[in-house]
C-alpha cells in the first residue's frame, strides 16, 4: 500500500511501512527547501495588500478564536478564575504553549475557553465576535467547527448549543458580509454512541446552517474508525465530512480516514509526507495513498503555526506545504486556533509569502482551492469565486499594478 523502506533521497530520509510507524508521535522533520526564494517571488507583498485579499477559513475552532476581552468579562460574571485580567497578558498566556512548542500548553488553554462557553448568550456573542474578527482579515466565506457536548456542563441541551452558535453566526455574518458554515465535532476519545449523537445533530441542522461533521482530540491511541457508526450514518445521509488526521499520528490515520470514514477533507494531513520521497521541491515517488488523494482532489487545511506550534511539525522550514501546493495537491491556509496560535489568515499567508516565496497569484489559487473545498453546493461556490474572490483579486492587481 505504501513506500515500504527508509531510503535517502537528497536532502531526507523518508520512509514508510503499512502499519503504525515507530516514530508515529515525531514531529515531521523535513530540510525541503531553498534560502533564496528571490527568484520565485515576483513581487514584495506588503501586510496590507495580504489583509485586503480576499480569503476562505475552513479550519477554525469557536473554542480556540476567542478574544482576551471577551474572556475576561465572561470569566468575571460565571466567577471562571483566570490566569490574568489583563487582556495582552492573557493571550500571552494562551499563546505560550504555541510559542514554546509545548502540546500540553496548548491544549490546556480550552478549559478556559470552554468554561466560559455554557450560557446561550456567551455562544452566540463569541461566534458573532468571531466573524467580525474574519471580516478584518477579509474572510469572505468560513466554516467555523466546536464540539457541542463541550458547552452543556449548565445545563443547556445539544440543540440549544447549535442554535445558539447558529444564530450569533447569522448575526455577525449579516453584519459583517461573511457568509459561513458550521461543522460539528465530536471528540475521537469519547464513546462511540455520542459521536454518533454528534452525527444526527449535524444532519438535523443541515437546513439551518451546519454543513459538515468532523471528529478532532488526540490521534494517538483514537483511531477514527472505532467510530465507524457515525461515518456511516453521516454517508448515508449524503453530507459532509472532515477529520482530523495526520497531524500527532502517521499515514495510517490519513487512510482510516479517507478509505475506511469516507472523508471528504483532511484536517492538517502533514504527515501524508511519509507516504513520498523528494528532492527538493521535486516528489520522485510516491506511495499509492498520496497518489489517491492527490489523484482524486481530496483537500487538505494546512494550518502552519498551529502545527509547528503543537509539535506536529519541527519548524516553518520543515513544513511540506510548499512541496504539496508546488505539485497539485489541493491545499490551502487556515487558523485552527487564532488565540492559542497568536495567529491570524492574514498572518498565515503572510508566513508563507516569506517562507516559501509566495507570490500574488499562488495567494489567490490558495483561496480558490479552499473555496472549491468548501461543503456548500457547487452554484453558490461558482457565484463566491466568480463575483467575490476572483473580482476582489482583479481590483487589487490594478490597483496594484500587477498585471
Amino acid at each position: 500500500m505504501f513506500l515500504k523502506k527508509w531510503k535517502r533521497i537528497g536532502f531526507y530520509w523518508r520512509h514508510k511501512i503499512n502499519t503504525e510507524p515507530p516514530l508515529s508521535h515525531m514531529p515531521v522533520k523535513l530540510a525541503l527547501f531553498p534560502l533564496d526564494f528571490s527568484s520565485y517571488n515576483g513581487c514584495m507583498l506588503t501586510h496590507d495588500m495580504i489583509r485586503r485579499c480576499p480569503k476562505v477559513e475552513l479550519h477554525d475552532h469557536l473554542d480556540g478564536g476567542l478574544r482576551p476581552n471577551t474572556i475576561i468579562e465572561l470569566a468575571k460574571e460565571t466567577g471562571t478564575p483566570l490566569p490574568s485580567y489583563e487582556p495582552e497578558e492573557l493571550g500571552q498566556w494562551f499563546a505560550r504553549g504555541c510559542r514554546q512548542k509545548s502540546l500540553p500548553l496548548y491544549l490546556e488553554t480550552f478549559d478556559v475557553t470552554t468554561a466560559v462557553m455554557q450560557t446561550k448568550e456567551a455562544l452566540t456573542r463569541i461566534a458573532r465576535e468571531a466573524m467580525e474578527d474574519l471580516a478584518a482579515e477579509n474572510v469572505v466565506y468560513a466554516e467555523i467547527r466546536f464540539a457541542p457536548a463541550l458547552h452543556t456542563r449548565m445545563g443547556l441541551n445539544l440543540e440549544e448549543v447549535v442554535t445558539a452558535v447558529l444564530k450569533g453566526l447569522d448575526i455577525g455574518g449579516r453584519e459583517n458580509g461573511v457568509r459561513f458554515g458550521l461543522i460539528l465535532c465530536a471528540m475521537r476519545h469519547e464513546r462511540p454512541e455520542s459521536t454518533l449523537e454528534i452525527a444526527e445533530l449535524a444532519v438535523a441542522f443541515r437546513e439551518k446552517g451546519v454543513v459538515g461533521f468532523d471528529i478532532a482530540g488526540d490521534e494517538y491511541g483514537h483511531p477514527p474508525k472505532k467510530h465507524i457508526e457515525a461515518f456511516q450514518y453521516i454517508r448515508s445521509k449524503n453530507f459532509n465530512i472532515t477529520i482530523h488526521a495526520g497531524e500527532a499520528f502517521g499515514v495510517e490515520s490519513i487512510w482510516q480516514a479517507i478509505q475506511i470514514c469516507g472523508a471528504h477533507r483532511i484536517g492538517h494531513g502533514v504527515r501524508l509526507v511519509e507516504d513520498m520521497v523528494a528532492e527538493g521541491m521535486s516528489i520522485k515517488k510516491m506511495g499509492s495513498l498520496a497518489h489517491f488523494i492527490q489523484d482524486r482532489r481530496i483537500p487538505m487545511e494546512f494550518c502552519l503555526s498551529s502545527n509547528v506550534g503543537t509539535g506536529a511539525v519541527e519548524s516553518f522550514q520543515d513544513h511540506p506545504f510548499p512541496l504539496f501546493f508546488k505539485n497539485s495537491f489541493r491545499v490551502f491556509l487556515c487558523t485552527d486556533n487564532r488565540l492559542m496560535s497568536g495567529t491570524t489568515l492574514t498572518k498565515e499567508f503572510e508566513i508563507a509569502v516569506r517562507e516559501y516565496g509566495l507570490d500574488f497569484k499562488d495567494i489567490e489559487k490558495i483561496t480558490v482551492n479552499a473555496m472549491k473545498s468548501a461543503f456548500i453546493h457547487h452554484d453558490q461556490k461558482i457565484r463566491l469565486i466568480y463575483d467575490v474572490i476572483k473580482k476582489g483579486y482583479a481590483e487589487l492587481r490594478r490597483e496594484y499594478s500587477l498585471e
